[in-house]
C-alpha cells in the first residue's frame, strides 16, 4: 500500500508539473495573444473603412460643388441666350419697321413723281390755252408812257419761274429721299452687322452650352458613382463593423469560457494538492509506523 501510495504520488506529481508548465500558461499566454491579435485587426480594418468613407466623403462635396458651379455657369449662358435671342428679335422688327419705312418712302416719291408730272402738264396746258388766246386777240394795249406790254416775255418768266420752282422742289424732294435712303441703307448694315455679329455669338453660345451639358452629365454621372461607391462602402463598414462586433463578442465569450476553464483548471490543481499533501501525511505516517516497527 506505501508503494502504490508513493507511485499514485509521483504521477500526480508528473500531471501537476506538466499542467503548471506547458498546459495552463501556455494555453492562456497564447489565447490572450490571439485575441489581441484578432482585436487589432479588426480595429485597424473599422479605421481604414473610415478613413476611406471621410475620404469618398470629400470628394463628393468637392464634386457636388463642381455640379453647382457648372449649374451657375450653364444657367448665365440660358440668360445671356435669352438676352441675345430677344436683342435679335428686337432688332429684326427693326429691321422690319425700316423695310416698311424705305417701301413707304419709295410709295411716297414715286407718287411725288406723279404729281409733279401731272403738274407739269397742267402748266404745258395752262400754256397752250395762253398762247391761243394771245393768238386769237388782236388788241393794242397802250399805256401812258407809250410802252407795248410785252405778254410773251412775261409768259417766259413766268414760265421760267414755274420751272424753277418745280427743278428746285423735285431737287429738295430727291435730295431729302436720297438722304433719307443712305440713312435707311446705313442703319441697315450696321443693324445686318450686328445681326451677324449676334448670330455668331449665338452660335458659339450654343456650342458652350452644349459643351457644358455634356459636363453636367458626366458630372452627375461621377456624383452618382461616388454615391454608390458610398453606399456601397457605409454598406461594408456597417458589415465590417457588425461582423467585428460580433467577433468581438464572440471572442469575449471565449476569453470568458477560456478563463472559466482556467478557473476549473486552478480548483482541479488545488484539489490535486490537497490530495498530494494528505498522501505525504499519510506517507510519512506509514514511514514513521515502519519504523517504529522495525526498531522493534
Amino acid at each position: 500500500q506505501v508503494r502504490f501510495l508513493e507511485q499514485q504520488n509521483k504521477v500526480l506529481e508528473t500531471k501537476w508539473g506538466l499542467l503548471q508548465q506547458y498546459v495552463l500558461p501556455k494555453k492562456g499566454k497564447n489565447l490572450e495573444l490571439y485575441f489581441e491579435n484578432y482585436i487589432c485587426d479588426l480595429r485597424k480594418r473599422l479605421d481604414c473603412l473610415l478613413c476611406e468613407k471621410q475620404k469618398l466623403g470629400s470628394e463628393e462635396c468637392a464634386t457636388s460643388q463642381l455640379v453647382e458651379e457648372f449649374k451657375c455657369k450653364y444657367e448665365e449662358e440660358i440668360n445671356r441666350r435669352t438676352t441675345v435671342e430677344n436683342e435679335f428679335v428686337a432688332l429684326k422688327k427693326d429691321a422690319d419697321c425700316i423695310f416698311l419705312n424705305k417701301e413707304e418712302l419709295e410709295v411716297k416719291v414715286d407718287l411725288l413723281r406723279r404729281q409733279l408730272e401731272l403738274l407739269k402738264c397742267v402748266f404745258e396746258e395752262e400754256r397752250a390755252q395762253v398762247d391761243r388766246q394771245l393768238c386769237d386777240t388782236s388788241v393794242v394795249v397802250k399805256m401812258d408812257n407809250n410802252r407795248d406790254l410785252d405778254m410773251e416775255s412775261i409768259i417766259k418768266n413766268v414760265e421760267c419761274w414755274y420751272q424753277e420752282i418745280a427743278q428746285k422742289s423735285k431737287e429738295e424732294v430727291d435730295a431729302f429721299y436720297q438722304t433719307r435712303f443712305q440713312e435707311l441703307q446705313d442703319k441697315r448694315g450696321k443693324y445686318c452687322d450686328d445681326l451677324q455679329s449676334n448670330k455668331c455669338e449665338i452660335s458659339e453660345l450654343s456650342r458652350m452650352i452644349q459643351k457644358l451639358q455634356c459636363e453636367l452629365e458626366n458630372a452627375k454621372k461621377q456624383v452618382s458613382c461616388l454615391q454608390t461607391s458610398i453606399c456601397d462602402v457605409e454598406q461594408r463598414g456597417d458589415c465590417a463593423l457588425k461582423d467585428a462586433r460580433e467577433k468581438h463578442i464572440e471572442l469575449q465569450n471565449a476569453l470568458q469560457k477560456a478563463k472559466d476553464e482556467l478557473a476549473c483548471m486552478l480548483r482541479d490543481y488545488q484539489e490535486l494538492l490537497n490530495v498530494k499533501l494528505a498522501l505525504d501525511i499519510e506517507i510519512a505516517t506509514y514511514k514513521t509506523l515502519l519504523e517504529g516497527e522495525e526498531s522493534r
